[in-house]
């Protein structure tokens, strides 16, 4: 078993132990086992760090045995500059989630910690993948511990929502699933997706193809118009909950273009490039405008993911390396800040138990220390230079610059829409004199908040100060798939 598999199967098998342990007498031991499980997770990814070539576009850490043998499905296994962040990242935010969920959650704890690790394991699965069949299952998957974590331990609405979650990702990956058999077809019979990569396909193949991949992985981003369940489930999921959602799930359909759509169509790619570059700045612009007239602090925070997210696909099919280079990045430092985001929304959920604007005014007074890091994480929302939300944004407004001044203009307003709803609910919840007696009685982050705190805002300021290390891996990656889409398939 490789380094890819203990990453995936690790806190796989420590989330099914957990299900053992279903007594309430148990629950201190099962948040331990529940840590453990995440930290080992975690340090399985480490090796990735020190082993990984950055000279290379070729996936690494290569892992590859039979599977289905009738249908040639292999349990195949790599990581090249596309896709190496995610692992850790996915690993890291989980350690994050079951710390924060520490004490807020009391019934179920097991099952509750268990759907998380097994979600992580399943997701890493995602980016790992390099087999069709085997992607599609990881991916459809996922689908199962969030409908979970959602539809048990949500707020009053949760069903409403877990249903709409499940549904419009459903839904628009069997499109996806009929494109991996045509594929599948087309090769001789591979699902290899390098194969894939080298397909002679027509126009009108690539046309089909590029709009099956786009009907399933534009809902998970989710982009401008299929983005309407996304509100709808943060507001309803618990903080742990949202907090993998925006951190990492949505980043599985961001990363799809990359792994299919852009160098299995590239045609087609270039050829709508004009639709997604449209839709992604209607999610930037429009979604921005919605965010500014919204009440309740995660629905904002969850319109400022979509709008956060439309810079990743702008940067991707402007079709230049630091557009590509810059919408990874993006993912990684909205990875960070969003996750960061809504841990603080469930910082004061836990206390108050309104997620209403209108709820609190003058935090700052009654918990400065706590108001502090949520003024550091409300400027990385904002796109403040030095922190993370500002490296990917930066890069991907050059290069749209480069591609289109017009375009480039359009997406640098997302920068002043950002700092007004951000603001503008930080101003109202934050500043100003205590707003009622509910904030008034309000303590102070305790130890374990202010770990989980201090080391997201390390890693915003980090990527913030010194991204070379996260550019670094992936710039032959990137330089290999511009190269790749450049060259027409087309006779």
């Amino acid at each position: 078993m490789g380094l890819l598999s203990l990453a995936i199967w690790a806190p796989i098998a420590f989330g099914v132990l957990l299900l053992f342990f279903g007594r309430e007498s148990q629950a201190p031991m099962v948040r331990w086992i529940a840590l453990i499980g995440a930290l080992v997770g975690l340090a399985v990814t480490l090796p990735l760090f020190t082993g990984f070539d950055n000279s290379t576009a070729a996936a690494q850490f290569v892992e590859k045995a039979m599977w289905i043998e009738r249908f040639n499905v292999h349990y195949h296994l790599g990581v090249d500059g596309l896709s190496f962040w995610f692992v850790p990242l996915t690993a890291f935010i989980t350690v994050i989630v079951v710390i924060a969920s520490w004490e807020n959650i009391t019934e179920r704890v097991n099952q509750y910690m268990a759907a998380f690790l097994i979600l992580s394991g399943i997701m890493i699965g995602v980016f790992s993948a390099l087999d069709g069949i085997l992607f599609y299952v990881f991916f459809e998957a996922t689908l199962i511990p969030m409908y979970l974590i959602i539809g048990v331990w949500g707020g009053p609405n949760r069903i409403y929502a877990a249903f709409k979650f499940f549904l419009y990702t459903l839904l628009g990956s069997l499109l996806m699933l009929i494109a991996l058999i045509y594929l599948y077809n087309a090769s001789g019979g591979s699902f290899d997706i390098a194969t894939w990569h080298a397909l002679p396909l027509s126009a009108q193949a690539q046309t089909l193809l590029f709009f099956a991949f786009f009907a399933a992985f534009a809902v998970k981003v989710p982009m401008f118009p299929v983005h309407t369940w996304l509100p709808d489930v943060h507001v309803e999921a618990p903080t742990g909950g949202s907090a993998v959602l925006a951190a990492i799930m949505l980043k599985l359909g961001a990363y799809g273009f990359l792994r299919f759509s852009l160098p299995i169509a590239p045609d087609a790619a270039r050829e709508y490039a004009w639709l997604m570059i449209t839709l992604s700045l209607i999610a930037v612009i429009y979604v921005g405008v919605v965010a500014l007239v919204q009440r309740d602090m995660k629905k904002l925070v969850a319109y400022s993911s979509v709008a956060h997210m439309g810079f990743v696909t702008l940067g991707f099919f402007v079709f230049n390396e630091l557009g590509i280079s810059g919408g990874l990045v993006q993912m990684i430092a909205h990875g960070f800040v969003s996750g960061a985001m809504f841990l603080c929304i469930g910082v004061l959920y836990d206390r108050v138990h309104s997620r209403e604007i209108a709820a609190y005014g003058g935090v700052v007074n009654t918990m400065p220390k706590f108001a502090a890091f949520a003024l550091l994480f409300s400027m990385a929302n904002c796109g403040l230079p030095a922190t993370a939300g500002f490296v990917g944004e930066w890069m991907v407004i050059l290069a749209a610059v480069q591609f289109n001044f017009w375009i480039g203009l359009g997406a640098a307003t997302a920068l002043i829409f950002g700092a007004a709803y951000t603001l503008w609910m930080y101003k109202r919840v934050y500043l100003g004199p205590v707003g009622n007696d509910n904030v008034a009685k309000l303590k102070d982050i305790g130890s374990r908040e202010f770990l989980v705190l201090a080391v997201l805002a390390i890693a915003v300021l980090y990527m913030g100060l010194y991204p070379k290390p996260f550019t670094d891996v992936m710039d032959v990656s990137v330089a290999e798939l511009i190269k790749h889409v450049a060259q027409s398939k087309l006779n």
